[in-house]
């Protein structure tokens, strides 16, 4: 990893910035989907508020432009009417293809400053999360937004609760491999991640296996949970990156692992098992150790990863913040 520029990555004064997903798009530019919401509501109203934006840069490393809210609210009657979040963007032939989670709530929205978690509509938003997929032809749009979640929980299963945080690859034959987190009742842990697959991006995407891909935890301690997978095809495997959470398996807190497998399904930790730390040397010369370093993207170009991207904030400890942005991290 190369010093990360200062001056890089996406931010907005007035908003917390989260989940950076960047492709190049057909004017040559580069295209950051990403998730925001107002600074008038607390950092935990991501569940509640959030939006997924587009902003461009001449440059992977940025500085990213706003440029437009791509997948707005619009309604509690629809499964993502109210937030949208977890911005995944990949290329499948001609379509440009958006994947996250939405949800919603019937509430009423709540006002600046109401604390969603204390008064329990961040739990039954949280509770609402779906898988949700919008496509097309250009990275400017307009964008066909599917009306039904792409997978739902299962009731009586480890997936009972929720599906969110998709990580997808598109493979060679233009399938679709689909990670995703969920949990069997709430938000608490373990939250685990699964595996689903589709002949094409639209779908119908089907479970891959009956039981969770990573369990780390042993009875009793149910805090070795992992999330926040990125995953790639790497010429006849796949790979991921994702965060450590309790950081029992790669040794700090929020740090990243890194995980083989050849059918998607059975993954390996490789050796070394470490792929990333919270801790962040600056292109001026200042290292900083982040409160979060989370959603990691990678961008490749010609086959090669060119550049890391991580939510992130300023603050010692997780998600205690006073403000977010979307960081990158030049590869050599």
């Amino acid at each position: 990893m190369l010093p990360a520029p200062v001056k890089g990555g996406f931010a907005m004064n007035d908003y917390w910035v989260w989940d950076p997903s960047v492709v190049k798009g057909e004017d040559g530019l580069y295209h950051m989907f990403a998730s925001r919401w107002s600074k008038e509501y607390g950092f935990g109203n991501w569940v509640t508020n959030s939006e997924i934006v587009r902003a461009v840069s001449k440059t992977p490393a940025g500085p990213y432009t706003f440029e437009e809210v791509v997948l707005p609210a619009r309604g509690n009657t629809f499964f993502d009417g109210c937030a949208t979040h977890n911005a995944r963007i990949v290329k499948s032939g001609k379509y440009y293809v958006l994947y996250y989670f939405g949800t919603h709530y019937k509430d009423p929205a709540p006002k600046p400053g109401a604390d969603v978690w204390g008064d329990g509509l961040g739990q039954k938003s949280w509770m609402n999360k779906r898988i949700g997929m919008a496509w097309s032809t250009s990275v400017y749009g307009p964008w066909t937004r599917a009306d039904k979640p792409i997978l739902t929980p299962r009731a009586g299963h480890w997936d009972a609760s929720i599906t969110s945080n998709p990580s997808p690859v598109v493979l060679p034959d233009g399938k679709v491999y689909l990670m995703y987190k969920s949990s069997e009742k709430d938000h608490n842990p373990p939250l685990l991640l699964g595996a689903a697959h589709a002949d094409f991006f639209r779908g119908p995407y089907e479970r891959l296996s009956d039981r969770p891909l990573f369990q780390f935890h042993t009875a009793g301690k149910m805090d070795n949970d992992v999330e926040d997978p990125f995953v790639w095809w790497s010429k006849d495997h796949y790979e991921l990156i994702m965060k450590d959470r309790f950081g029992h398996i790669c040794g700090e807190e929020g740090g990243g692992i890194h995980a083989l497998s050849k059918d998607g399904i059975t993954w390996e930790l490789a050796k070394p098992v470490k792929a990333y730390s919270r801790t962040v040397l600056w292109d001026n010369g200042i290292q900083t150790r982040q409160g979060n370093f989370e959603r990691p993207f990678l961008l490749f170009e010609e086959g090669k990863a060119t550049h890391l991207f991580a939510a992130t904030g300023s603050g010692d400890k997780p998600y205690q913040l006073d403000r977010s942005w979307n960081m990158v991290i030049p590869l050599k």
